[in-house]
């Protein structure tokens, strides 16, 4: 039973740490635009990705951008820390863009 508890609190603690990396100015712009861009709940999981890839990728360009750095791969793309950033970025994404589009298709009815 304690290894049941354990794994279900990993879990959780997986969502929790993607819903935390999207809930950010960033995270949130990034969500709407997808939410936006989303025309039925079947789309969800590929509206996702590219919302994490979207957020991935600005997450290098906007120091580019916005303090002249030098461009650079993050350092620890080969490590699985980043893979697991990615993964609950992702797992972020599905979840908030879920949200936005419930209340999307709530006020306005064609979900458009």
């Amino acid at each position: 039973m304690d290894n049941f508890q354990n794994l279900v609190n990993s879990v959780w603690d997986f969502f929790r740490e993607g819903f935390h990396n999207v809930n950010a100015v960033e995270g949130l712009i990034i969500a709407l635009v997808a939410t936006i861009l989303l025309s039925s709940w079947g789309r969800l999981w590929i509206i996702a990705l590219g919302a994490t890839l979207v957020h991935l990728i600005a997450d290098i360009l906007i120091p580019v951008i916005a303090k002249h750095a030098a461009f650079a791969l993050p350092t620890n793309l080969m490590d699985m820390s980043y893979w697991r950033y990615a993964a609950t970025l992702f797992v972020g994404y599905i979840i908030v863009i879920a949200v936005f589009f419930f209340i999307k298709r709530l006020f306005f009815k064609g979900g458009h």
